[in-house]
């Protein structure tokens, strides 16, 4: 059993719902990343998703373009990202690690290449923001031939026959884009998420997890509530940027949000 798989068995059993972060690799500097990771392990996360920072990230808004900005700036390739989780892995060998990011740097590296040297390096799973099913498979024989599993994005906009397309096509968990727009964008409608989340589990075995739109401990709480995993980006991402020229605070401030969401899920159940 993989990794990922193992987590959301483990709380499914402990009636627990999963908390996945966001942030984005090599922001505001390599050398921040991984107390970062940690330190969001001991605040209570399940899984982290790292982002493999692209020069156009079309599916985020600002807050993560400025932070892929400034882990390109600081030299953050997607060689330099895996050496960052290999480092994880030194300390952690239970949490999943899943790389979020866009077709193009993989394609420049190869997918036989990407998927050997990320199961290396000890990671569980990869979200290709540009690599929609109906164009993955060959890929996905890649990707499941190293054990990594592949994840992919269900909009608000999907149709009943393309949710099960995805939910076929993918492995790990399935992730739902609970807003139509970019990361960080509008407020979130819970009851909105609950009728898709209830339609997309008619198609799917997998667990679900709901992003975009989550900025504090209640809207964790709400979600909670109707997905199996709660992923939280751009609120995590701003308190880096708001602490980048002091980033010895980052993984405490950065936990401390954590901390609160995972208190109030907890809370929930």
């Amino acid at each position: 059993m993989s990794r990922i798989a193992e987590t959301f068995k483990n709380l499914a059993a402990q009636g627990r719902k999963a908390l996945i972060p966001f942030v984005t690799a090599g922001d505001p500097s390599p050398a921040v990343t991984v107390p970062l990771m940690h330190a969001m392990v001991e605040a209570g996360v399940d899984l982290i998703e790292l982002g493999v920072p692209f020069s156009d990230p079309m599916a985020d808004g600002p807050v993560i373009q400025l932070a892929c900005e400034r882990a390109l700036a600081a030299g953050t390739s997607l060689s330099v990202v895996f050496d960052i989780v290999r480092e994880f892995r030194t300390r952690n060998a239970t949490t999943p690690v899943v790389l979020m990011g866009y077709l193009n740097p993989v394609e420049a590296m190869g997918y036989e290449a990407f998927a050997e040297r990320a199961a290396a390096a000890g990671v569980d799973g990869v979200l290709l923001v540009d690599l929609p099913p109906e164009e993955s498979e060959p890929v996905a024989d890649i990707f499941r031939s190293h054990g990594v599993d592949q994840v992919f994005l269900i909009a608000p906009t999907t149709t009943e026959a393309r949710m099960a397309r995805i939910a076929a096509a993918g492995s790990g968990f399935l992730y739902y884009v609970s807003l139509k727009g970019v990361t960080g964008a509008a407020t979130l409608d819970t009851e909105e998420v609950r009728a898709k989340v209830e339609t997309i589990r008619k198609h799917a075995q997998l667990p679900i997890g709901v992003g975009f739109g989550i900025k504090d401990a209640e809207s964790a709480r709400a979600v909670s509530r109707v997905a199996d995993a709660v992923v939280v980006g751009s609120a995590l991402v701003q308190r880096v940027a708001d602490n980048a020229s002091q980033p010895d605070n980052i993984p405490t401030q950065v936990a401390q949000v954590l901390s609160e969401m995972r208190a109030a899920m907890d809370e929930s159940d």
